[in-house]
């Protein structure tokens, strides 16, 4: 087309070309700095006229930002100094108090940037940053006080906590997985799609018995098997070549018998020596639909701390939108705030009231341990042994307790 042009004529057409760019992107640009309505976010936005109310009623309080004033006030006075930044001369900067509040409103109702944007009185964009501002300062800042890595003395406590309360022996946490829904990621294919035809991505996390997060693995694709993210995440390499400091036997309660430690999670996950997962199969023995109930019973740990997850972030019942590294980060906060809140208030979970219902659902008819559909998979002959004396021990006098003579009649 342009072969009969010379070059000195071809630059003047691109120079032309350049100008006509330039004009047009002049066209687009905003005619205003800020909005007006943006402008009177010191006097008419949502922190301005409610937080000072919400101050005054605990309850309102909890309700409107899911924590207590004293949690909130912990957890500014550790991330403050990383939330303040510096005025200019065009305008003064969101607090760090209105950052935080505007972070936990976002988790606490799921609403989108825009709604939040009308509501504070901020623009759109700004939200945006603050979110994502506030959840890199909040796993910098919080991610190693609440979830560390355990030492020794830790997954031995762990264990002993599990026996205490869940009647598992040797265990040092419930492993699953959760779909986080998200929009689906432009050109991102079937990456995304998951089995419940949703676009997710996952959350995998080991928990301890007392309903926190352990250690957790965030933004896998939704299409990957819980099994095949455990395998290929920093927690599942580091359980196969052991530098977990996990110890690597213990006695079980009143017998000389050791065995390894395990975590206990579903048929989504192979059996592996510090792995156990249920028999499978539909006719099995009352010792091994026993062991079943008491493996499921441990595991469900796991999904009971995404539910409390879930009603204390309500961001977990939207369709998350945005940039997936992005929904990762906020995902991983959420997580880390969990913990905090956890720490810092107790747990509001009654252990009682919990016992109790799975007492009414353990004395219900035998559907209740129905087994699930088997997978396929292979399984170590060493993790099989572990497994067959784990069996005998829980049904043997020593690992009864008092639920043994509860579970023979259920089944």
């Amino acid at each position: 087309m342009f072969t009969n042009f010379r070059n000195s004529e071809l630059g003047l057409i691109a120079l032309a070309l350049d100008e006509e760019e330039n004009e047009r992107r002049q066209t687009r640009r905003r005619k205003l700095w800020i909005h007006s309505a943006w402008k009177t976010r010191p006097v008419q936005g949502e922190f301005r006229t409610l937080f000072s109310h919400l101050v005054d009623d605990e309850t309102k309080f909890y309700e409107y930002f899911r924590m207590t004033q004293y949690t909130f006030c912990e957890r500014l006075k550790k991330l403050e100094p990383r939330l303040r930044k510096n005025d200019t001369f065009w305008r003064v900067s969101v607090s760090p108090k209105e950052r935080l509040a505007v972070f936990l409103r976002f988790l606490a109702t799921g609403d989108s940037f825009k709604t939040i944007s009308f509501s504070y009185r901020l623009g759109k964009s700004t939200v945006a940053a603050i979110v994502h501002d506030t959840s890199r300062t909040v796993i910098d800042l919080l991610l190693e006080e609440v979830m560390p890595v355990p030492n020794e003395e830790k997954w031995n406590a762990i264990a002993e906590e599990f026996w205490t309360k869940w009647q598992f022996p040797n265990r040092i946490g419930s492993l699953d997985g959760k779909h986080v829904t998200i929009q689906a990621p432009n050109n991102s294919g079937s990456l995304y799609w998951n089995y419940k035809k949703t676009y997710s991505i996952v959350l995998l996390a080991l928990v301890d018995p007392c309903y926190n997060f352990i250690a957790i693995d965030v933004g896998a694709y939704g299409k990957n098997s819980d099994g095949g993210i455990l395998v290929n995440s920093n927690l599942g390499k580091s359980l196969e070549n052991n530098t977990l400091s996990v110890p690597k036997s213990k006695t079980l309660p009143g017998t000389d018998v050791e065995l390894p430690m395990v975590i206990v999670g579903d048929e989504a996950f192979p059996l592996k020596t510090y792995l156990m997962r249920p028999y499978p199969g539909r006719n099995l023995t009352n010792d091994k639909a026993i062991f079943n109930y008491r493996l499921s019973r441990a595991r469900r740990i796991s999904e009971n701390a995404f539910g409390i997850l879930q009603q204390k972030f309500r961001i977990f019942r939207r369709i998350l939108q945005g940039d997936p590294n992005n929904l990762t980060m906020i995902v991983t906060a959420a997580c880390v705030l969990y913990n905090f809140i956890r720490k810092m208030e107790g747990y509001r979970v009654p252990e009682q009231r919990m016992d109790q219902t799975e007492t009414a659902e353990g004395s219900g008819s035998s559907s209740n341990l129905r087994n699930l559909p088997r997978i396929r998979g292979r399984s170590t002959d060493a993790a099989f042994a572990v497994r067959e004396q784990l069996r005998k021990f829980l049904n043997s006098p020593q690992g009864t307790v008092e639920w043994q003579e509860h579970v023979a009649l259920a089944i």
